[in-house]
């Protein structure tokens, strides 16, 4: 495993972090976890070298947590950090953040969280936060040893991400990026100045959603034609590990063979491991991507539950499956259960609700009704 010093807190990290938000196959938040296997896979990866684990109290149905809870026994506590995330919808006031902070504590069997999050936040939620006291709050909670770092996760666009950055003496900051995203949300400008501040740099969505780890054809054909052959896995993996800003890149696996090809790629993937004609390649790669995606929706899943029972992001992946992988939309099975299941954009009333919580600020009704005609089921 490759190890790098986390900025100026200056602890070694595994490059490799786990994400422990899509055991099972789970998207994001709604599925049960088969625990017994999400508990061996997280064992699997610590054996690895792994000692960052990466959860929230929203994911898998708050269920994440406890199951990290219960693989961190037997002596794995004691081998990792652990990030959790406190959200803002369930915090109000202090005694509510102190209750929240103690049932994650709790969940994960721990007498400290070593580096917790302010979740998803941009600028209106940070002064949200720090008018219930949340930076108070988080400071007295690291002097009185039951947190570590204080941090937050960040979605939304470099101009925010800056006015966050330099507003509070932060000590981590989790922001997505990837190849794709080079000049989206906090992006590569968010990176650098993060660096530049001594800030550890956790990444978030490396491989889009898992939408960079199957290549379309045209994307297959630049990398076929490169003399160095790799997974679309490892290049997006490995472009990444090239910038010395980046700590900590995190990645959701459901499979042990999943984790042991991460064990493999970022036992060697570290800064300037790119050659100038490895990156040139990964441009060309950005740009035929860029030429076949109908809209950047990671399966977040922050704009769920839709109050109509629209199933935006299971549409928005069967939208983009379909141009990205050249699929017939009557065989995606997806887009079939969506129908299956009355989950269509028909049921879209335009309330507005999921693009007031999308971290990305996407066209979500606009685009749903033109995937709906696209895809043929208008």
């Amino acid at each position: 495993m490759n190890y790098r010093t986390m900025g100026k807190l200056g602890i070694r990290a595994s490059a490799f972090g786990l994400g422990c938000m899509r055991f099972n196959g789970a998207a994001s938040g709604d599925s049960v976890i088969d625990e017994e296997k999400a508990v061996s896979l997280i064992r699997r990866a610590i054996d690895g070298g792994v000692n960052y684990l990466d959860t929230a109290y929203v994911y898998l149905d708050k269920t994440s947590e406890t199951v990290v809870g219960k693989a961190l026994r037997d002596g794995y506590r004691e081998k990792v950090t652990i990030a959790t995330k406190m959200p803002m919808e369930y915090v109000h006031n202090r005694e509510e953040m102190e209750a929240l902070l103690e049932s994650e504590l709790k969940k994960l069997q721990t007498d400290h969280i070593d580096f917790y999050l302010m979740h998803g936040i941009n600028r209106e939620k940070w002064e949200y936060f720090k008018s219930i006291g949340a930076p108070e709050f988080f400071e007295d909670m690291k002097k009185a040893g039951k947190i570590r770092y204080k941090c937050f996760s960040f979605h939304g666009p470099y101009e925010e991400f800056a006015y966050i950055l330099n507003d509070w003496d932060w000590d981590m900051v989790q922001i997505q990026f990837n190849f794709m995203d080079v000049n989206n949300q906090a992006g590569l400008k968010g990176l650098k100045l993060a660096g530049e501040k001594g800030i550890p740099v956790v990444i978030m969505e490396g491989l889009l959603g898992g939408r960079l780890a199957k290549a379309p054809s045209n994307v297959q054909a630049l990398y076929d034609a490169f003399p160095e052959k790799r997974s679309p896995v490892e290049w997006a993996f490995r472009w990444l590990c090239n910038h010395p800003e980046v700590s900590v890149v995190l990645s959701g696996c459901n499979e042990a063979e999943q984790i042991d090809d991460n064990l493999r790629i970022f036992s060697t993937a570290a800064p300037g491991i790119m050659s100038p004609e490895e990156l040139a390649l990964m441009d060309s790669v950005r740009e035929a991507y860029l030429s076949r995606t109908k809209i950047g929706c990671t399966g977040c899943r922050y704009c769920m539950p839709c109050p109509n029972g629209v199933d935006i992001p299971g549409l928005f992946s069967a939208w983009n499956n379909v141009s990205l992988y050249e699929t017939n939309p009557a065989t995606d099975w997806n887009l079939r259960g969506i129908r299956e299941n009355g989950r269509g954009a028909d049921r879209c009333v335009g309330c507005g609700a999921c693009e007031a919580a999308c971290p990305q600020h996407l066209p979500i009704i606009e685009s749903l009704q033109r995937a709906w005609k696209e895809l043929g089921i208008n």
